[in-house]
């Protein structure tokens, strides 16, 4: 494993860039130092202010690597680029690791100035004659770094899949797919790349394309050395530890929590009208200040979350055409002079409402508002009269020339680009944003706006993460122009304070692999010579991660183990004996009550009013006195009502004539006495107690199985007990029943008064008979230390399933992970006919190698099945869509029958290919499987691909502009992926067909050339 030495001094603090005398002043206040490793390690997000600018340097070197003991100086070169400003100890500190010509890692916050080193390393490849990779996670942001760099410097080519400038160049930007990709094709340019820069690395952890990241990383050639750039991630020491392990060179970390702008957080509760400081520019959370803006939290707000309306608040007024929140918050923030401002939403939809909400609000002069138009109508140039007239762009126009912009994934791609040019020429002072704007493009603001903190996360809505939150804070303040950033939080909920201080004093989320196996990863590993899969498998950041796991797993296990061992019971065979019988006697106990509680013999006895005996939660304390005897705690209640819930049909059979009865269940509504609201907050259901006890009398819903038995007695309740009074009447009147008999009310007898007289009833009763009389008089049943001997035993069993679990954790990191899923595809590739059992890569697998943009396996099935054989191009190009599409529209046209049959065959291919992965034992949903195939485009695709203009195509369905754009690019990418994997099997008609169809497509608005180029 690597290790950790080497520690260097960071110079004394420096001027920060570009930044007021008052700044630079602050900066220089204390000396910047550097940390050991050890503390790395740590969480180490704490708040470093404009007071002092730190960075942590360390670094991590493979095992067996001779560290030079060299004493004379390192020979001075000039520096191959000069800066205006004085750089930040971290900036210097990275560069001097460059200079050494060592990788390096730059864990920073957004606009500390990562960049600086980025520029040094191509400035450095530039000037030594070497060629330098600069990747990043996607294209709108290496067009962007195509375009600065290109100022900056003069031999750089672009490479993103779209677009192909001067690919012989010197430094290459480009997006990490075709980085990897190359790297598959054996490129040339690989093996003559010194240097490689993955900037926003920390996209590793992203569950759908950070697995490209590792692949990259892992099969980069291994004279390259690299800079890696990334957010704060406090497991950057484990980062580098793995880096130095894979590429067997060392690897600096330079960490800084320093953030140039230091940042304000307030706090706006909705429905009020001011702001409330809640993290000072010194890091300190104010408690009090918090909790006055939680209570200020209008019960209006609070009624709109609870009907589901959570997103909506902001746009929400107060009534009588009062203004709403939203336009309350920004017109102070204008007034107040704190913009540019972005406004974060998490809703495409939400951020168009919330920007029409300000139509009172003009934020541009005349000057402004021309130039604006200027500006605009430059970059629609490029675009026919027909597209120029769409919705979209006619809607926008009047929100720019006020200052307003609106920014997300929906949006046609130029008009994205048109405005961030506008932003950074400082002519939209608000913009309303999703989340993808904080990735990425360095595009800080001074003020920065959440209108809710929960998100659907494609799951659920949850709270914003600590490293969610400080990403997109993180644009809040910007350098040289702002003394600090402002971040306001929009609540409409009661937020606990542990949640609010997670968020806004939360540390920055951890870097952890994402890694997962693919078919085209796989068949790329077994068709190159050089690689192995499962060589990248052990070489993974999934795999570090797991084996570094491994030693702490093995250390918790035998702690456990030795605990257990140090537990003596006396006569501990006996004791297990008499245990063994009491859970019998319990499960037999269990096995009766589901018998006479069946919704057959209960259901006549459960008249309103009758006393019942519920049973006491599972989870009863640890530290609660086991129980040494034949006893069930149980509680009394009131039966008030009972109701048959939906359920999912089930058949049971029936024990006395064998036929199948379809399963019915039922909850049944009991008042019982609760342990009070206040002193029991952990527990979401009501916890009964026993009814002479002080408490809360409150009806809940029980199911029948939480029944214990019945009582003969009913009482007289009344009908609503929705008044407490009603209930605390009848909790009074239990409580006299149960004081005139001390010795017990009379039980129902579940065979003279209910009926049960079944054959499994009678079997389990002579058995549970049996049972009573071995407990009864078993050797230790009389004995006095009995309790204290059961309970260590209890605790021993409950150390021996610990021992379990932690002995089959340590089976599992100790093993390759994936090595099941790696065998299962191997034997999917084998049966369909890509690969031979040597793991020789047949005609198919070189078809489906070539498909990265799409599922590779049920193209290729289509293809080798002929189902594209008769299709003309434009039939093509909408099954194709199929495969791009996966957002969900309301009103998808209904398929044309040339479009329907072709689709029904799709379908027919994947439930093959799904179940083939079934039956080698892969964990796949068949059903779930076929439906992500989705249909909804194929009219629109089918209608762009005849010629229809893309302000037809929009009628025809409610997808937003930019998603549908952004489908047919990738459909484009499919197409020429396809066009290679052709030419690859000498299929030329197809080759031909495919041709056709990009050209069918590749048209007007959807491929209009990026601002940017």
């Amino acid at each position: 494993m690597a290790q950790a030495t080497g520690k260097r001094k960071a110079e004394n603090g420096a001027e920060a860039q570009s930044s007021p005398p008052k700044q630079a002043k602050a900066a220089t206040s204390k000396s910047a130092e550097v940390k050991p490793a050890a503390e790395l390690s740590a969480p180490l997000a704490a708040g470093v202010g404009s007071e002092s600018i730190t960075c942590l340097h360390d670094v991590s070197y493979p095992d067996d690597y001779q560290i030079s003991e060299k004493t004379e100086p390192l020979v001075e070169k000039k520096p191959a680029k000069e800066y205006p400003f004085n750089l930040d100890p971290f900036q210097r500190e990275a560069i001097k690791c460059l200079e050494a010509g060592e990788s390096v890692l730059v864990s920073a916050h957004t606009s500390a100035g990562k960049t600086v080193v980025a520029e040094y390393a191509i400035a450095m490849s530039l000037r030594d004659k070497q060629r330098v990779v600069y990747t990043s996670p996607i294209k709108a942001l290496s067009n962007q770094k195509f375009r600065e760099m290109t100022e900056e410097f003069s031999d750089v080519g672009l490479m993103t899949g779209d677009v192909t400038i001067s690919p012989n160049a010197s430094c290459l930007v480009m997006t990490t797919e075709i980085l990897r990709s190359m790297q598959y094709r054996g490129s040339e340019v690989m093996r003559e790349v010194a240097w490689i820069i993955f900037d926003e690395v920390h996209y590793m952890r992203d569950r759908e394309r950070g697995v490209v990241w590792e692949e990259s990383i892992v099969m980069a050639p291994k004279n390259a050395r690299f800079v890696f750039l990334s957010a704060t991630v406090p497991n950057a020491k484990e980062f580098s530890e793995w880096v130095a392990k894979v590429h067997k060179q060392p690897c600096h970390i330079v960490y800084t929590d320093y953030r140039p702008t230091p940042l304000q957080h307030y706090v706006f509760p909705m429905g009020a009208d001011g702001l409330y400081l809640v993290v000072d520019e010194k890091s300190n959370f104010r408690e009090d200040s918090f909790q006055k803006a939680v209570n200020a939290v209008s019960t209006t707000s609070n009624s709109s979350k609870e009907n589901g309306k959570w997103q909506k608040a902001p746009m929400r007024g107060k009534g009588n055409g009062e203004p709403s929140d939203i336009f309350k918050i920004v017109k102070m923030i204008m007034q107040r002079q704190y913009d540019p401002v972005i406004v974060f939403s998490f809703s495409k939809r939400d951020c168009e409402l919330q920007a029409t909400q300000m139509e009172k609000l003009d934020l541009n002069n005349e000057d402004e508002k021309k130039l604006v138009d200027q500006i605009f109508w430059s970059a629609m140039d490029c675009l026919s009269e027909d597209d120029k007239k769409l919705p979209q762009v006619s809607k926008l126009l009047p929100w720019l020339k006020q200052g307003i912009g609106v920014h997300h994934s929906g949006l046609l791609p130029i008009l994205k680009e048109v405005i961030e040019i506008l932003f950074q020429e400082g002519l939209v002072k608000c913009l309303f944003a999703t989340e993808t704007f904080s990735i990425g493009l360095n595009m800080p603001a001074k003020t920065v706006v959440f209108t809710g903190v929960r998100k659907f996360d494609g799951d659920q809505f949850r709270w914003l993460s600590g490293g969610e939150y400080i990403q997109m804070s993180g644009r809040a303040g910007r350098r040289g122009l702002d003394d600090r950033g402002i971040c306001i939080l929009m609540l409409d909920e009661k937020l606990e304070p542990p949640v609010a201080k997670a968020m806004v004093k939360g540390t920055a989320d951890p870097l952890n692999s994402a890694f997962h196996l693919g078919y085209n990863m796989l068949i790329n590993q077994m068709r190159s010579e050089e690689s192995d899969p499962e060589a990248l498998l052990r070489q993974s950041f999934f795999q570090f991660q797991s084996d570094r796991a491994l030693p702490k797993l093995e250390k918790r296990a035998k702690e456990l183990e030795d605990e257990r061992n140090s537990l003596v019971i006396e006569g501990e065979e006996e004791v297990k004996g008499y245990f063994g019988l009491l859970e019998q006697w319990r499960e037999l106990k269990r096995s009766i009550r589901n018998i006479v509680f069946s919704p057959r013999f209960v259901l006549p006895f459960l008249q309103p009013g009758r006393l019942v005996r519920v049973l006491g939660p599972e989870d009863e304390e640890d530290d609660e006195e086991i129980s040494t005897s034949m006893t069930i705690k149980g509680y009394w209640g009131v039966v008030v009502n009972f109701e048959k819930i939906p359920t999912a049909t089930k058949d049971l059979v029936d024990e006395e004539d064998g036929r199948s009865v379809p399963e019915q269940k039922y909850m049944v509504d009991v008042l019982i006495n609760t342990i009070a609201k206040n002193n029991d907050t952990r527990r979401k259901a009501p916890r009964p107690i026993d009814m002479e006890s002080p408490g809360e009398p409150v009806v809940a819903a029980v199911p029948l199985s939480q029944l214990e038995s019945l009582s003969a007695i009913r009482i007289h309740i009344i009908k609503d007990l929705r008044p407490i009074e009603a209930r605390e009447k009848c909790k009074k009147t239990v409580r006299e029943v149960l004081r005139r008999f001390p010795k017990g009310l009379q039980m129902l007898d579940p065979e003279d008064d209910m009926q049960v007289n079944n054959k499994e009833y009678k079997k389990a009763v002579r058995r549970l008979e049996a049972v009573e009389k071995m407990i009864t008089d078993h050797p230790v049943a009389s004995s006095p230390t009995l309790p204290a001997r059961m309970k260590i035993l209890q605790r021993k069993n409950n150390l021996t399933s610990q021992i379990r679990v932690a002995r089959s954790e340590v089976r599992a990191a100790s093993t390759l992970v994936f090595k099941d899923e790696l065998k299962s595809r191997r034997r999917v590739l084998r049966r369909l006919g890509y690969a031979t059992a040597d793991g020789v890569v047949e005609m198919k697998g070189r078809v489906a190698c070539e498909i990265s943009s799409a599922d590779e396996i049920v193209i290729t099935e289509l293809i080798f099945g002929g189902n594209f054989k008769d299709l003309p191009p434009e039939q093509l190009v909408a099954l194709l869509s199929c495969f791009v599409w996966q957002e969900k529209t309301k009103n998808a046209p209904k398929l044309r029958e040339e479009l329907a049959g072709p689709y029904s065959q799709l379908r027919e291919v994947a439930r093959r290919v799904g179940k083939a992965q079934l039956d080698a034992q892969m964990s796949i949903d068949v059903e779930e499987y076929v439906t992500s195939f989705r249909p909804d485009i194929m009219e629109v695709a089918y209608a762009w691909a005849t010629g229809a203009k893309f302000s037809e195509i929009m009628k025809m369905t409610d997808a937003f502009e930019g998603s549908l754009i952004r489908a047919f690019k990738r459909l484009e990418e499919v197409l020429q992926q396809l066009i290679v994997a052709s030419k690859s099997i000498g299929a030329s008609e197809l080759q031909t067909k495919f041709e056709e169809a990009v050209t069918k497509i590749k048209r007007d608005i959807v491929f209009a050339a990026s601002l940017y180029l």
